[in-house]
């Protein structure tokens, strides 16, 4: 009776393990998906929990987005700051070419931009519309976000697929304010060409001319280059 009960009992443990093995990758895939929630939701403490029990953190949703790139999407600090130093992939694209950094870039999410820097953030990526991450912080006229990257070796003469530099973006798209006025400085400081026009070879002096961008125009007089 002895033997026949532990023959059972090695039988039982054995079929556990094979039930438990079948269930890992499923488990783990579920687990995946709810740290990518709750990145989504900046909970950083259940991101932290989900990566101290080896769950996945670079998997994708059906968009292609990571959890770092839902947390940047939510500029949930602390939580991008956990998967960050967990070691999660700033470059990681989505179905529409979004990055954690290239996102935190043109939206002005300016401390996971920071990170995202300080990562192996890649300078040459270039979003959907072929711009670097430099371009569209420009176009939506976030300066921290110019003044962080204009720090790094980024192409500041970068073309994008419309035939627009980070300064013919400035002044095309954006409303001549101080704000932009700022950010063209910053651009001509950092040797950004003004005589770079655009597919219609129009200039950035001409566009900001035919805008009526006084205080812009003033500054491009300033600089032939």
């Amino acid at each position: 009776m002895a033997r026949r009960s532990h023959v059972h009992s090695r039988r039982s443990i054995l079929a556990t393990g094979i039930m438990m093995a079948g269930l890992g990758p499923l488990a783990a895939q579920n687990d995946a998906g709810s740290l990518r929630n709750a990145a989504a939701v900046g909970d950083a403490d259940a991101v932290a929990r989900f990566i101290g029990i080896g769950t996945p953190f670079d998997t994708r949703d059906s968009n292609g987005r990571t959890a770092l790139l839902l947390a940047t999407h939510g500029n949930h600090i602390e939580a991008a700051r956990v998967l960050i130093g967990a070691g999660a992939d700033v470059n990681a694209k989505d179905a529409i070419a979004d990055s954690p950094y290239l996102y935190a870039a043109a939206e002005g999410r300016i401390e996971i931009l920071r990170m995202t820097l300080a990562h192996g953030a890649d300078l040459r990526a270039t979003n959907r519309y072929g711009g670097t991450g430099l371009i569209p912080a420009c176009h939506h006229g976030h300066i921290e976000a110019v003044y962080a990257l204009l720090k790094t070796a980024i192409d500041v003469n970068h073309v994008n697929k419309l035939g627009w530099t980070a300064l013919l973006e400035a002044v095309i798209l954006g409303d001549g304010s101080p704000t932009y006025v700022e950010i063209v400085e910053a651009l001509v400081d950092a040797g950004a060409k003004t005589t770079l026009a655009d597919r219609d070879g129009v200039s950035p002096l001409a566009h900001a001319r035919q805008r009526g961008f006084h205080e812009i125009v003033a500054v491009l007089e300033r600089v032939k280059r």
